[in-house]
């Protein structure tokens, strides 16, 4: 006869990430966030509302101009960091992510192997916000478009691969000075 453990395994409460800190929703509810392969608990999420989305996206637009005043080699720097620390936490992060997807470890692993190059990627992207000439008809005159960031975007990423869809998602418009809600 097999022995059952009766042991409780403990279930993460995570929270959303809003202007700077972890919080909880508003109005302090949750959902259980299930592993798909075992159907048990992963962890239980903040089951975020429409409040809790404007005040992401007033977060987003209240630091929007100060981030798009950045200059290129911070928000690289930013980003080569975050890589850095995904990097030497990759274990960790990909163990997590196969019980939250339901996948293996191994596909855990090479989420965080790519998401790592997405980050890297989005930090020499920072230098490529240029302007171009453009022809003109008109006699004696030089037209230029200059590319600048347009503000609060919005991205959403699929459950089956978080790291590398939700890090495609932000990286790049962060690279270009924009904000982001996830």
């Amino acid at each position: 006869m097999a022995e059952v453990s009766t042991q409780a395994v403990a279930v993460r409460e995570e929270k959303i990430f809003i202007n700077g800190e972890w919080t909880s929703a508003l109005d302090g509810t949750t959902y259980p966030k299930r592993n798909p392969y075992t159907g048990g608990v992963a962890s239980l999420v903040p089951a975020g509302k429409r409040e809790d989305a404007r005040r992401a996206i007033d977060a987003a637009a209240a630091a929007f101009p100060s981030w798009s005043a950045t200059g290129p080699a911070v928000r690289r720097n930013l980003l080569l960091k975050a890589a850095d620390i995904l990097e030497k936490r990759m274990p960790d992060v990909a163990k997590i992510t196969a019980v939250e997807t339901g996948q293996t470890f191994g596909w855990g692993m090479f989420n965080c192997i790519y998401t790592v190059g997405i980050l890297r990627e989005a930090a020499a992207q920072a230098y490529a916000m240029v302007g171009e000439v453009i022809p003109t008809d008109l006699p004696d005159t030089t037209a230029m478009a200059v590319r600048q960031p347009v503000g609060v975007v919005v991205g959403i990423a699929p459950w089956n691969a978080p790291m590398i869809l939700g890090m495609r998602a932000v990286a790049a418009p962060v690279a270009y000075g924009n904000t982001v809600v996830l």
